[in-house]
């Protein structure tokens, strides 16, 4: 049997009323009397009547919800972030339909083209790994269309943006290595057409410059699915530890770059920080309780997504056209346990 929602036609049916007196007294209508509204009300609650959102984004022009694009939701900072969106959002009245490009340009393609088609409001977008050209993305914007980047942005586009102090959460991941005393640090990246990349080996390279430490090409790999793929991690590993002078210390620039080093690190019984030490940007919640616990830098996700969202819904109920935009940057924290900092080790 198909499904049929309840129309307004249906409660003035059964309440022998006219489906204008029912549409005005659910509006709230001087014009209808308290007992009618009372009785509208009241049998529209028992039998679990909502408005028809397609009919009133006709008469609205808008549709009340808002479009996000991330890599993954299983990752623990993007998930963090999508609450954030969803604590705004919900609140203010629009509800949020979530697509996952899973790294892929062509998937990243074909949900913005999906959510377009579904008359959203407007679009929250963390560009894939693999994204170089952003025509899809700059047709809508040079109509008009709402768009906020935020964490992976675009510089092409002049828009919102909201991002972590990439920079000063590697260039401090970094510093601490140093700090710790190791002299041979390598960064595990993901893929260099982010911008979050970019970044963060910015930060890593700036550190290790300020402590008269030589910069070695041959020390930095990346990984072009930020560690979504374990062999690429693997492959990476593999081949900072094949050489000359070995690493003693690795700076992992992405969650699951992060966790997948451990990982790796488990499988081959390299001792973590007495082989290696490891440090990396991660929000997964138990990075306390591995063993080691993990040295991070925890980035605000869930704050990211509250300001990304309110800037896009300022955006979309301005009455005129937006032309001066922001770029908001949030501070990361930095977390020192047991992988970096052997005297905490039992």
């Amino acid at each position: 049997m198909k499904f049929e929602a309840v129309t307004i036609k249906d409660i003035a049916k059964a309440l022998g009323l006219s489906t204008s007196t029912v549409s005005r007294a659910l509006r709230d209508s001087y014009e209808i009397s308290p007992e009618t509204k009372k009785k509208v009300l009241e049998y529209s609650e028992k039998i679990n009547y909502r408005p028809n959102p397609i009919a009133l984004s006709l008469k609205e022009k808008r549709s009340r919800s808002i479009g996000i694009i991330v890599c993954e939701i299983a990752n623990s900072f993007f998930s963090q972030t999508i609450n954030g969106i969803e604590s705004i959002a919900y609140d203010m009245g629009y509800n949020v339909i979530i697509a996952q490009s899973h790294e892929s340009y062509e998937r990243e393609v074909l949900n913005v083209q999906y959510l377009a088609s579904r008359s959203i409001d407007g679009l929250l977008v963390s560009v894939s790994s693999e994204t170089k050209d952003l025509e899809h993305l700059r047709n809508l914007h040079d109509r008009g269309f709402p768009i906020v980047f935020f964490d992976r942005v675009v510089d092409e586009m002049e828009t919102h943006k909201v991002i972590v102090d990439n920079f000063k959460g590697a260039y401090d991941a970094t510093m601490h290595l140093v700090q710790c005393g190791y002299r041979h640090i390598a960064a595990l990246a993901g893929s260099e057409y982010l911008s979050i990349t970019k970044e963060r080996l910015g930060g890593y390279r700036k550190a290790l410059e300020d402590s008269g430490l030589t910069y070695n090409e041959n020390y930095v790999q990346h990984c072009l699915h930020g560690g979504m793929l374990y062999d690429e991690v693997e492959d990476s590993l593999t081949a900072l530890l094949q050489q000359p002078q070995k690493p003693d210390a690795i700076m992992a620039s992405a969650d699951k770059l992060t966790t997948n080093c451990l990982r790796y690190f488990k499988k081959r019984k390299i001792r973590v920080p007495d082989d290696v030490a490891l440090i990396g940007f991660s929000n997964l919640d138990l990075t306390d309780l591995l063993s080691p616990s993990l040295s991070v830098v925890r980035q605000p996700a869930f704050e990211m997504g509250q300001l990304s969202t309110e800037l896009l819904i300022h955006q979309i109920e301005s009455k005129r056209p937006v032309k001066e935009f922001e770029q908001r940057i949030l501070p990361p924290q930095l977390f020192i346990r047991e992988s970096t900092d052997r005297t905490l080790v039992r």
